[in-house]
């Protein structure tokens, strides 16, 4: 695995590092070992899925507020999407930015989110499944969103008109 770091302090890019043979490839998606060289503590509590049936399709942005903050690791296994993250550390010189960048099945590619970032994506394909490694349980009672197209992020979403759930839908501005 490859790590870059983004502009969000604590966030990195994970680029996979297959091995290919006349059989196809293998790559390992997590090692706690290579995380940790990184200075990066990833628990599993628990492995999640999202199936996405249309291009458009926007989930976000969500976190879990304290003491149930989560960190994860998401990638995109099958078809394509924009994921986002805000960073919504308190202390953070960062508060208030947000990255994004494209998970696909072709780039190999995850994303890994500290606790205390808000996270989000927009599906760029059709029957698009993303996978995350979750560092914390679900807590229904600190789940939490700030409004995907908050004016106070300017985030730049690349498809127009999303599909958005009530929830999604609802959810307020950011008050720092």
């Amino acid at each position: 695995m490859n790590f870059t770091e983004t502009p969000l302090p604590g966030a990195f890019v994970v680029a996979l590092a297959p091995i290919a043979d006349e059989r196809g490839s293998f790559a390992r998606t997590y090692c706690r070992r290579t995380f940790a060289a990184h200075g990066i503590d990833l628990p599993v509590a628990q492995c999640n899925r999202s199936h996405n049936a249309r291009r458009r399709t926007l989930r976000g942005m969500h976190f879990q507020r304290a003491p149930y903050e989560e960190a994860k690791l998401v990638r995109c296994s099958r078809g394509a999407l924009w994921d986002v993250i805000i960073d919504l550390r308190q202390d953070s010189p960062t508060r208030g930015r947000w990255f994004g960048v494209e998970l696909s099945e072709r780039n190999d590619t995850s994303l890994y989110v500290p606790a205390g970032f808000a996270h989000g994506f927009q599906t760029l394909a059709d029957d698009t499944v993303v996978e995350y490694t979750m560092s914390a349980f679900y807590e229904p009672g600190a789940a939490s969103g700030v409004r995907w197209n908050d004016p106070a992020f300017g985030i730049t979403w690349p498809v127009a008109d999303p599909i958005l759930s009530d929830r999604d839908r609802r959810y307020e501005d950011w008050c720092p």
